[in-house]
């Protein structure tokens, strides 16, 4: 059988294709796609062989579940989602190894405190564009698994309060606490680590 050239076939077709069992057409998503998924599992677990586990583990669970996928959302963002999971899967693992800081339990009774100014970091401020991302990534690694997983999937997945609270398993309230003190928390570590300098 002759090799099909699967370069210039839309997700949606490579999909269809890959349920028939043409293992080139999911091939082909999976080289489109990997960097991404890649890149999102990092963003979490904030640890390169840690992200290749989870990143990896996702694509083979989407090859086994690819006959769920409905095509209601692209498939990039139905993989997104899968490797969301397993990397919530993955820190609270991580997290029951631990012990829970009474910062955060005193944030979970403390609720969303909307009078308080936000710190924003100056953007005008003249800075190599490398130096601030691994200021940025270094304080991205300060922040609880929590804090973090929340910034993650509001900033950069733009999911909903009700939808973060659903993959999270919290309350709509707990997503607007953690998001609020994540932001905080972002700016001071930020303005902390540009002290340093």
């Amino acid at each position: 059988m002759a090799e099909t050239d699967h370069s210039s076939a839309e997700d949606a077709t490579l999909v269809r294709a890959a349920r028939a069992g043409d293992t080139g057409a999911f091939e082909e998503l999976v080289a489109r796609h990997r960097d991404k998924i890649y890149a999102r599992a990092y963003s979490m677990v904030r640890n390169e062989d840690e992200a290749l586990d989870l990143s990896q583990e996702a694509w083979v669970k989407g090859w086994h579940r690819l006959k769920q996928f409905q095509g209601e959302s692209s498939f990039s963002t139905w993989m997104t989602r899968i490797v969301i999971n397993l990397c919530l899967d993955e820190l609270r693992k991580q997290k029951r190894q631990r012990t829970d800081s009474i910062e955060e339990m005193d944030e979970e009774s403390g609720g969303v405190e909307r009078q308080m100014p936000v710190v924003t970091v100056n953007p005008t401020e003249r800075l190599e564009r490398g130096e601030l991302r691994q200021r940025i990534d270094r304080a991205m690694d300060l922040l609880s698994y929590e804090h973090r997983t929340v910034l993650v999937l509001h900033e950069f997945e733009e999911m909903e309060y009700k939808e973060i609270a659903r993959t999270m398993g919290c309350s709509i309230g707990t997503v607007m606490s953690r998001l609020f003190y994540a932001r905080r928390k972002l700016a001071a570590r930020l303005a902390d680590l540009k002290a340093e300098i």
